[in-house]
């Protein structure tokens, strides 16, 4: 099948020849046919990166009347980035149509200056709803001529608020206009609008509804909270050829995590609504000439972004709405190539990827974060691989040869090789020595008789939590959240404590009524006896190297170690030594209950009175 086949204009066909454009993709196929010869309604359900804009934008235009300088033609977007890319598209589509004008109209630039070119003529207008409606106010926009009106993203413009006005919008449209609507799922609020404003549409399905696209490979990461930006570097330094977005959840987390990746010499950007439009700008024309690899973003700032051959999109959190994951896995794998959707995430979100997997269909790999052995081998292969490609300007290379071959002639090609390699990685080589194993310690929970295992569902294996890292010392502290003593409360008691060189921790476990944490093993010895007897609010505090089998949760802040069931101690001996007794006796639940109510007659007063005396006598001796 070509295009020509499909009744593309012979214009129309010169310019997106000249673009690469060779077969029709299967939404163009089914598509493009019925807006030329049909007059029926379109809803298309398609992914993100399957060619949406040349299927509704190539008829379209072939349905111009260039000789009318008034709006026939009407895109309605959900963001200014996807309402720029659209109307490029057309115009490079247009290349060889006379007279033709396509306007983009979005909010962020001087709305005088799109009042000004409406007045000048244009047939195609590329709109935000909240611009054009203040356009519309204005009756700058005349719209007794729009015979086409598209809604490119529909789902995205609902999930962003705009249906209010979209049905303003449509409000104003001839009744006898065609409409075609583009969406990545259809929700019900789509359905409500099909049903309203469309007339017997012809519904197309590109795949699976709501399903994921096609060409995405889904994998997740389990990892601590704490350790997500650990993570986020190594999967970047694994992939030395990273082109992709990181979505974050809010405005802050973007910006922090851009900062800290160019920081840490990383080729990045961030891209979120506190941005004026001309620094949006310049960030995405940066990202577009691949002059950044990693734009961190926001939803709402990347809603719509459309960018080419990304090979990653990576979700530092999983958002709340499954839709949401499917449209940011939607930016890769597009146009028939394949892509990579890396979700980050810690114990408490496994859940959200078995939703996510049921509603688009696909099964994620849960990989293990690249440990330093295997980045340091990508790196090492890439390089290779750049010195063997690398473009040889023998003419003017040899003018220097003789001077620097002079220089090095008293090194082997192996030791030439090993300065080449160290010279590029011995930062690489010296930031990734000894450094931890971020994924959680994981086993299977049991679950009941004849359930079937979920090999993914995990809890943190109690012996694990206690086992320091390499070259670390594991050490306990009798304070945790209950007392309001969190890690930098920890860092503060440290270094008001210690003496001499500066103390380095490692990975720390805060729970409700003590902490575990890692210093280095020479440091373990001087960091318990700096906290003996130190002060937190007026709780004493006490450390000790952590021991796997004893119980820290007793009051006494010590801990102790685990009774076994044959150990328990019968209070009701008066001498208080331990004897064993097979089993809990009934008088050790006294405690746990309310004190029996008064009896009747003398004979139960009397037996309440015994109890009440034998339970003060239990809670004193507990006490002390």
């Amino acid at each position: 099948m070509t295009f020509e086949e499909l009744g593309v204009r012979e214009d129309i066909l010169r310019a997106i020849t000249e673009m690469g454009y060779a077969h029709p993709m299967p939404v163009q196929e089914k598509v493009i046919p019925h807006l030329l010869n049909e007059d029926s309604d379109v809803v298309a359900l398609a992914q993100t990166g399957t060619g949406k804009t040349a299927a509704f934008g190539l008829p379209v235009l072939q349905r111009i009347d260039t000789s009318l300088k008034r709006p026939q033609a009407l895109i309605l977007s959900p963001t200014r980035e996807l309402c720029l890319q659209i109307g490029s598209d057309l115009a490079d589509y247009s290349k060889y149509i006379d007279n033709l004008k396509v306007l983009p109209v979005y909010g962020g630039s001087s709305i005088e200056s799109q009042i000004r070119a409406l007045k000048g003529g244009v047939q195609i207008i590329v709109a935000t709803p909240g611009r054009l409606i203040d356009l519309i106010n204005r009756n700058t926009v005349k719209m007794d001529n729009i015979h086409t009106v598209i809604l490119d993203e529909a789902d995205e413009m609902l999930n962003m608020g705009f249906v209010d006005d979209i049905n303003e919008i449509l409000s104003n449209v001839p009744e006898n206009r065609k409409m075609l609507l583009f969406s990545a799922t259809m929700p019900t609020e789509i359905a409500k609008i099909a049903k309203n404003y469309m007339h017997n549409p012809q519904e197309f399905v590109i795949g699976t509804r709501n399903e994921g696209a096609e060409n995405v490979r889904h994998i997740y990461f389990l990892v601590q909270a704490r350790d997500k930006y650990l993570a986020l570097k190594r999967i970047a330094d694994h992939n030395p050829n990273i082109y992709g977005i990181i979505f974050c959840r809010t405005k802050r987390d973007t910006q922090e995590i851009a900062d800290k990746l160019i920081e840490d010499g990383y080729n990045a950007d961030s891209l979120h609504g506190d941005l004026s439009q001309a620094q949006r700008d310049t960030v995405m024309k940066k990202f577009r000439e691949r002059n950044l690899q990693l734009l961190v973003a926001t939803d709402v700032a990347a809603r719509g972004l459309d960018v080419n051959d990304l090979t990653h999109v990576i979700n530092y959190g999983i958002p709340d709405d499954i839709a949401t994951y499917t449209h940011r896995s939607g930016r890769t794998g597009r146009a028939g190539k394949t892509g990579i959707s890396v979700a980050i995430i810690h114990s408490k979100e496994k859940n959200k990827i078995r939703l996510i997997e049921k509603r688009i269909g696909k099964t994620f790999e849960h990989l293990e974060v690249p440990n330093p052995q295997q980045i340091i081998e990508k790196q090492l292969y890439n390089l290779a691989d750049r010195i063997e490609k690398v473009k040889v300007d023998e003419e003017e290379i040899n003018k220097y040869l003789p001077g620097v071959k002079k220089k090095l002639d008293w090194l082997t090609g192996l030791d030439l090789l090993k300065r080449v390699l160290s010279l590029e990685f011995n930062r690489l080589l010296e930031y990734y020595k000894d450094a931890p194993k971020l994924d959680i310690p994981v086993s299977e929970k049991k679950g009941k008789k004849g359930d079937r295992k979920d090999p993914r569902e995990y809890t943190i294996d109690e012996k694990d939590r206690r086992t320091a890292d390499k070259g670390y010392e594991r050490i306990y502290i009798n304070l945790g959240k209950a007392d309001g003593f969190f890690a930098p409360n920890l860092i503060d008691l440290i270094n008001q404590n210690t003496k001499g060189s500066r103390i380095n921790l490692g990975r720390i476990d805060l729970l409700s009524k003590y902490s575990l944490f890692d210093v280095n093993k020479g440091d373990a010895h001087r960091v318990i006896s700096a906290l003996k007897n130190a002060d937190f609010y007026g709780k004493r505090v006490y450390a000790e190297v952590a021991v796997i089998d004893k119980d820290y949760t007793s009051d006494n802040g010590k801990g102790k170690k685990r009774a076994s069931r044959s150990e328990i101690v019968d209070p009701r001996h008066a001498d208080n030594k331990p004897r064993r007794a097979k089993q809990r006796t009934r008088f050790e639940e006294v405690e746990f209950e309310r004190p029996a109510k008064k009896g009747k007659n003398k004979r139960n007063k009397e037996n309440d009175d015994k109890k009440r005396n034998n339970f003060e006598v239990f809670s004193k001796k507990k006490k002390r």
